[in-house]
């Protein structure tokens, strides 16, 4: 195992940000120097494309992000969307059909490359860190908002059922058709196109530039981010983090309050 990676790749809400949603200096001068010494730093988040802008603007052109888990792939080095794989018409038609039938009183919103499309029952809808999302470009029924552009990540949520359980029971219901997962973003259900997660965005990333997995270190907190785990060479769970993430990883880091993913880069560059 070398003493630093290729690629370091870390989850963004609840890992590498602090917990009001910061970017601390000592992070962001971390990621700076890792592609100084030739590594590629990539934040892989449940995060849209267009709330990448401020983590650009704090770090300059550094890193590439894998967003929607998995769905957009931004490059903050041209500030663009450079990829993206998105869920079907047809597909997502069905599976909202589906998942009304089944749990009457559900809301339904769409990422896309462009932004967000939100139902009116999710004009509440809150951002990882608690506060109201207020930037959606549309509000209007789901039909109507797949018109304008294929959702890379389809948002649900239901009004009385918690986050996990909701999950659950979406999965069964559709998860043969959709990857589903939970970020931990307010009582909301994810879904991606099937083979489209953290994970295989990450090694898709990856083979393209010829970058192994005993190459990369991974950082997680919470269930969504244990695929990546479980795939890198030496992958770290914070020390805030799901127990799910825990049993992941093959080592442990100091919490996102504390710039755990800072100090880590900060030693293997140190070492190297």
């Amino acid at each position: 195992m070398p003493d630093c990676p290729r690629v370091f790749a870390t989850d963004f809400d609840g890992t590498l940000l602090r917990s009001d949603g910061t970017l601390s200096s000592r992070t962001a001068s971390a990621i700076a120097a890792a592609e100084a010494a030739g590594c590629t730093v990539i934040v892989v988040t449940a995060r849209p494309p267009r709330w990448m802008k401020a983590f650009r603007e704090q770090v300059g052109a550094h890193g590439v992000v894998l967003c929607s888990n998995g769905a957009f792939v931004y490059d903050a080095h041209v500030d663009a969307v450079v990829e993206e794989r998105t869920i079907p018409a047809p597909v997502t038609l069905d599976v909202v059909s589906r998942l009304r039938g089944a749990l009457p009183g559900i809301g339904f919103g769409v990422e896309g490359r462009s932004g967000l499309g939100i139902e009116p029952a999710l004009r509440d809808l809150r951002a990882p860190d608690g506060t109201v999302v207020d930037d959606a470009r549309r509000v209007a029924a789901l039909e109507d908002l797949l018109e304008d552009e294929l959702p890379g990540k389809l948002i649900a949520r239901h009004p009385r059922l918690g986050p996990e359980e909701f999950v659950a029971r979406a999965s069964e219901l559709v998860g043969g058709d959709v990857h589903l997962a939970y970020s931990g973003a307010p009582g909301l259900a994810e879904m991606t196109a099937l083979g489209v997660t953290k994970a295989t965005a990450l090694q898709r990333w990856c083979a393209e530039h010829g970058v192994a997995s005993a190459e990369v270190w991974t950082f997680g907190d919470m269930p969504n981010d244990v695929p990546m785990l479980g795939w890198a060479g030496r992958s770290f769970a914070v020390a805030n983090a799901h127990a799910a993430a825990v049993e992941a990883a093959t080592h442990r880091c100091a919490a996102n309050d504390e710039d755990g993913v800072a100090r880590i880069i900060e030693a293997a560059l140190w070492r190297s």
